[in-house]
Formats: C-alpha cells, sequence, structure tokens
C-alpha cells in the first residue's frame, strides 16, 4: 500500500429534512388542528482515529464526504428519520486543519478519539408549532437547516516512543529489522528508505516500545532537500532520538561533522525536535578501522552518551535496546 501522510477532503453534513406541514383529518373528530410532524435532523461527519489505519491512502482518490439528508416530517405529529452520521477513519497521529485558513481543528494524538467535523443541520417543525389563539390553521412549517461544508487539511505525524535519525546509508533500516519484526527495504544505496517504517521493539521486563525508521537525512532537509521536510514531521511526536552514525564516514580530523550535520537540520526545522534527549549510536563496527574512527568520535564528543553496534551482525544490538529502555523509563 502506498504511504500517503498528507490530504486535501471536503466533508458535508447532511441538511435537516423539512417540517410538514397538515391538518387532522378524521371522521367524527370535529375542528381538527394542525399536526404536521418535524423534520428529521442531519448527520454529522465524525473523524475517529484507529489503529487500524496506518497511512491516509484511503483519500488519495475519494476527497468528498457526505453525510445523509435528514428525512420531512409527515402527518400527525410523526417526525422525520434523522440521517445517519457518516464515520471516517483516520490513522493516530493526524492533525487535522482549516485546508482555507490553515487554523488547527484537532490533534489525533491517541487512538479512539472522536470529533465532529461537520454538524448536520436541525430539521425544521412543523405547523403545529405555530398554532396561535388568532391562526389556528399556520400552512406554513420551518424548512431543514443546510448542512456544513468544510475543507479539511489531514496531516499524518506518526506516533512513536523512539525516532532514528542519521545519514543516508547509516544502517537506520537495518537497526529497525534487527530489534523489530519490521521488515523495511535495506540495499547499499542512499534513500532506500522512501517512507517511513515503525517497529514494535519486545524489551525483557518491560513494556513494549514503537520505533519510527524515517528516510536519511541531508544537509538543507529543512529546507525540503532531499525528502527533507516530507518526513521530519513524524518524529515530532517521538520521545526520544538514536541518532545514528555510519562509523565507515567519520574522519579523523573532523569526526563530528556528520554529528553536526543531522542537529543543524534538526534545530533549524523545529527547535523541539533539538531539544528531545538524543542516544548517539556508531553503526558498523563490522568494518576495518571503525572502532578506532569511534575512539575518535568519543574522545571529541565528551559529554555525550555513545553507543557502539554492528546492526548487521547483532554486536552491541541487544545492549543497545536495553539503554533505549532505562532512557524511556527515565523519561
Amino acid at each position: 500500500m502506498k504511504f500517503i501522510d498528507e490530504a486535501i477532503i471536503t466533508v458535508q453534513s447532511g441538511k435537516g429534512g423539512k417540517g410538514c406541514v397538515s391538518f387532522r383529518r378524521e371522521p367524527f373528530v370535529p375542528k381538527g388542528g394542525p399536526d404536521g410532524g418535524d423534520g428529521g435532523r442531519g448527520g454529522n461527519v465524525v473523524l475517529i482515529s484507529t489503529s487500524r489505519r496506518r497511512s491516509l491512502y484511503q483519500f488519495r482518490f475519494k476527497k468528498h464526504f457526505k453525510a445523509q439528508n435528514g428525512e420531512h416530517g409527515k402527518g400527525n405529529q410523526q417526525t422525520g428519520k434523522s440521517g445517519k452520521d457518516l464515520v471516517i477513519e483516520i490513522p493516530p497521529g493526524t492533525l487535522v486543519t482549516d485546508a482555507i485558513t490553515g487554523e488547527v481543528l484537532k490533534d489525533f494524538d491517541k487512538p479512539g478519539e472522536s470529533w465532529i467535523a461537520a454538524k448536520g443541520g436541525l430539521g425544521g417543525r412543523g405547523n403545529r408549532w405555530f398554532k396561535t389563539s388568532t391562526n389556528r390553521s399556520p400552512r406554513f412549517a420551518q424548512p431543514g437547516e443546510p448542512g456544513q461544508i468544510v475543507h479539511l487539511k489531514l496531516e499524518l505525524k506518526l506516533i512513536a516512543d523512539v525516532g532514528i535519525v542519521g545519514l543516508p546509508n547509516a544502517g537506520k533500516s537495518t537497526l529497525i529489522s534487527k530489534i523489530s519484526s519490521a521488515h523495511p527495504k535495506i540495499a547499499d544505496y542512499p534513500f532506500t528508505t522512501l517512507t517511513p517504517t515503525l517497529g514494535v521493539v519486545e524489551s525483557s521486563g518491560d513494556k513494549p516500545f514503537i520505533v519510527a525508521d524515517i528516510p536519511g537525512l541531508i544537509e538543507g532537509a529543512h529546507k525540503g532537500s532531499g525528502l527533507g521536510t516530507r518526513f521530519l514531521k513524524h518524529i515530532e511526536r517521538t520521545r526520544m532520538l538514536i541518532h545514528l552514525i555510519d562509523g565507515s564516514v567519520i574522519e579523523h580530523d573532523d569526526p563530528l561533522q556528520p554529528y553536526r550535520t543531522i542537529n543543524r537540520e534538526l534545530s533549524m526545522y523545529s527547535e523541539k525536535l533539538a531539544e528531545k534527549k538524543q542516544l548517539v549510536v556508531i553503526n558498523k563496527l563490522d568494518l576495518p578501522d571503525v572502532k578506532t574512527a569511534a575512539k575518535i568520535f568519543k574522545t571529541k564528543a565528551k559529554g555525550t552518551r555513545v553507543k557502539c553496534i554492528s546492526a548487521l551482525t547483532g554486536e552491541g544490538v541487544a545492549d543497545l535496546v536495553s539503554e533505549i529502555q532505562q532512557m524511556l523509563n527515565t523519561l
């Protein structure tokens, strides 16, 4: 299924039914008065967040949604049937804004939330409500209220405990495949990962936690370079970050260059991202000279928590999972 994380849709609630103009007409009942029933209420359009949805793919082709109209009132004081509410399922983590003004309307930050995006119109009142001492036979009733038409922008920001960030080919996909049951595409060229991947990590003696792997970042990502701003938003909701560094590209004269590049892009995109707790992880210990490069990095990055692993062989991965779990517990 194609990953879609933005969509603009139009929702329309149902209009209310008309009130009825009717008079009581029965044999042997003199002076029957007005008995027009009320129109039914139009259906609401309701958004509900559910874990059954992973992306906004269902809005790729269908962009207009309309709830059922209320039925008209009938004689003998019969109220018209209300229109059915239209329920639209969306994934947790969806931010809903007004597509015209940009106003934030609702942030679905957990499963099971519901919100009425468009309220159905009220049904009109029948002519029985307008009988007075001077007008005993009112020949008019109220029309139903029209439904609301709302243009919504849906923006998905994945919900995860841990976000993995790093330059392309740092080994993020390999790592998430090792620590969870996720199966992202893995290859030896940049931007193998084109969509975010979620994985559930089971940790002994603790609750499972969710890890998000996003496509690799490059310099200028905060402006949209590479896959840039399209996916940086997916780590805004995480509790902490794993900053994964390819140990084979660490240069001895400037070992912190990859580390600074990613942190600069995070801070330029959002101060909130720059302030998140980080665990720096140097990957690819299985390659020659990486252990030496890792020692140089640790010497230069004083005061920074650094772990060394080989996601390919699994070296240090179990200790990394334990470290992540401890950090999440303290958070």
